[in-house]
């Protein structure tokens, strides 16, 4: 059994985790309850700021420990049936079996240690191969009787190989996927309707940055669209998202742009003070995110890094 079958899907455990836990993070501001920053976060589990940005970034290769994952369930209080799978996650990252526990994080200098859940957080329990005298031989007969079974199904259909070559003949041909401008539409809320709206301001719409893509932000959509002689469905693509973005350096005047970046720079694993001025903090971080993207490390935003900026960021959020 591989540490990705532990974690119930076929994928990269350690960015499957990091998708999790800042789905956690971004989803936490509800009943009242305001979504904590990175900072106070990261001083009440015990790390500091930028080893938990890494954390809650599916592109960085950083990947938390079981410890962080039981105490950010516990301070987001995240869905309880989340758990199970995060610890498992975080398990197969690390490349150890589920059942056991992983080594306590070491805390950051001149922050406060937070104890430890108990062994059984995550819900695990005495399986019967941890107690069983007979685990290993069964488990290497029940192994061995998949294999022949394998073989047999893969004698009975030689040609189920060409049906796979069909589905990806023609996988060259089809965009890589994260270098392409993502979708952004009515529903949307966090990020992608959060930058819409300060791109939407820093163009001269007055609409308001709720982090919603509601009624009013789809009709300015739909004016900026309408004003660029570009179709008016009140979606940024492809087609919006190249008009609808500003260079921002040392000469912006757009505020709203710049805070834009930052925020985008922050939640894409280089944290960054949201200020709406171009500092000189902005410019090193936008160069860090560009070398870390194998691009031109100018310390501008130009449109090959809002693209690269906008693919960097969590999942969709759609309500």
């Amino acid at each position: 059994m591989t540490d990705n079958t532990v974690a119930g899907r076929d994928e990269q455990p350690g960015r499957a985790l990091a998708e999790l836990l800042r789905n956690w993070w971004e989803s936490s501001a509800r009943d009242g309850r305001e979504k904590p920053t990175q900072q106070s976060l990261a001083k009440r589990l015990g790390v500091d700021q930028t080893t938990l940005s890494r954390y809650l970034n599916p592109a960085h290769a950083s990947n938390a420990p079981r410890r962080i994952v039981e105490q950010l369930h516990s301070a987001l209080r995240a869905p309880a049936d989340d758990l199970v799978r995060a610890c498992a996650l975080a398990d197969a990252a690390a490349g150890a079996a589920p059942s056991r526990r992983r080594p306590a994080a070491t805390a950051a200098p001149g922050t406060a240690s937070v104890p430890a859940g108990p062994a059984d957080r995550c819900g695990a329990t005495a399986r019967w191969w941890d107690r069983s005298p007979v685990a290993y031989p069964t488990l290497a007969i029940a192994s061995l009787l998949l294999l022949v079974l394998g073989g047999f199904v893969w004698w009975l259909a030689p040609t189920a190989g060409q049906s796979d070559a069909k589905a990806t003949a023609n996988v060259s041909d089809r965009p890589s996927q994260g270098t392409d401008w993502p979708l952004a539409r009515k529903g949307d809320v966090l990020w992608k309707a959060r930058t819409v709206q300060l791109l939407l301001r820093a163009n001269g719409f007055d609409v308001k940055v709720d982090a919603d893509y509601g009624p009013a932000t789809a009709e300015a959509v739909k004016q900026f669209q309408s004003a660029h002689g570009l179709t008016p469905d009140g979606k940024v693509g492809k087609d919006t998202w190249p008009l609808l973005i500003i260079a921002v350096d040392s000469r912006t005047t757009k505020p709203d742009a710049i805070t834009a970046v930052q925020y985008l720079l922050h939640h894409a694993g280089v944290p960054t003070d949201s200020t709406g001025t171009y500092t000189l903090s902005t410019m090193r971080s936008l160069k860090e995110f560009q070398e870390s993207r194998n691009l031109p490390a100018t310390g501008i935003g130009d449109e090959g890094t809002w693209r690269a900026l906008l693919n960097a960021q969590g999942p969709d959020q759609h309500k």
